[in-house]
């Protein structure tokens, strides 16, 4: 059996070694979230029965009902949701208002796309700090590859998003977000050496 991509013609055993080649470096936490991204991506669910394809296909990551909701997260309000999950930067939070609205929140508010309005309101409902510049928020979350555009000022939880939300916070103590790391790292630079005077 082989699989066509582009031009060129991968048997499945091939892929299955492109993948292995590509896991072997990581940790097993790390290996489990790599491997369960590429199959929300490519929309295959892992653990369940075939389903007919009659059946209507989404996401296995988007409102899958044969799994917990929200893998086992309940909580109801955006406020007590970032007191659980602690996140540290704006575009942890800016995911997580995106994950709320798309999982959590009530039916008659709930939906799978964010907006500039939708980020501010629920940031301040959570008590979360606003950023400096707010009009970047959502594209500043997008850059951290937690959300996708789609069109008109409107984005959309994408899968690292969703893990980072439900497998990746609260992160463990003095992990931190890359980006927040980088910036300790920048501003403890050691100062350059003064020559001594003879």
């Amino acid at each position: 059996m082989s699989e066509k991509t582009g031009d060129s013609t991968k048997t499945v055993g091939q892929a299955i070694d492109d993948i292995i080649h590509a896991l072997t470096p990581l940790d097993h936490d790390s290996r489990i979230t790599a491997i369960r991204a590429s199959c929300e991506h490519l929309k295959i669910a892992l653990g369940v029965k075939a389903r007919s394809t009659t059946e209507t296909e989404k996401p296995a990551w988007i409102g899958d009902e044969s799994m917990p909701p929200a893998a086992g997260i309940t909580i109801k309000d955006i406020k007590s949701l970032k007191e659980q999950k602690k996140p540290g930067s704006a575009n942890e939070m800016a995911a997580l208002v995106a994950f709320y609205l798309s999982e959590l929140a009530p039916e008659e508010v709930r939906k799978k796309e964010v907006s500039f309005d939708d980020e501010i309101k629920y940031f301040k409902q959570a008590g979360f700090p606003l950023p400096k510049k707010p009009r970047m928020l959502l594209t500043n979350a997008k850059n951290a590859g937690y959300l996708d555009s789609i069109g008109d000022g409107r984005f959309a939880l994408n899968p690292v998003g969703y893990n980072l939300v439900v497998h990746n916070l609260p992160r463990a103590a003095g992990e931190g977000s890359r980006r927040s790391t980088k910036r300790k790292t920048q501003k403890t630079r050691p100062k350059p050496r003064q020559r001594s005077k003879k």
